[in-house]
């Protein structure tokens, strides 16, 4: 890859509101680190909405065995 650091880093341009940028450089933000601490969080999230959304079905069907059944060895719980 052409724009990819040894690091594994990769060089891009943004584009984002001017007076956030300002505030984020008046605070001493790092810019790059803040975009990457956001999109990580962003993928994180997608990825957990995507897991979810795959395993419906599963849950569905386990609360309703619960709600039918019980817990399992629920007999067994200390509390």
């Amino acid at each position: 890859m052409e724009n990819a650091h040894a690091s594994g880093r990769q060089r891009l341009n943004l584009t984002l509101p001017g007076p956030l940028v300002e505030e984020a450089k008046a605070l001493g933000l790092n810019l790059s680190r803040a975009c990457e601490s956001g999109l990580e969080a962003a993928v994180a999230a997608e990825r957990a909405r995507r897991w979810q959304a795959e395993n419906h079905a599963f849950f569905d069907w386990y609360n309703a065995k619960v709600e039918a059944d019980g817990l399992v060895l629920a007999e067994y719980r200390q509390f």
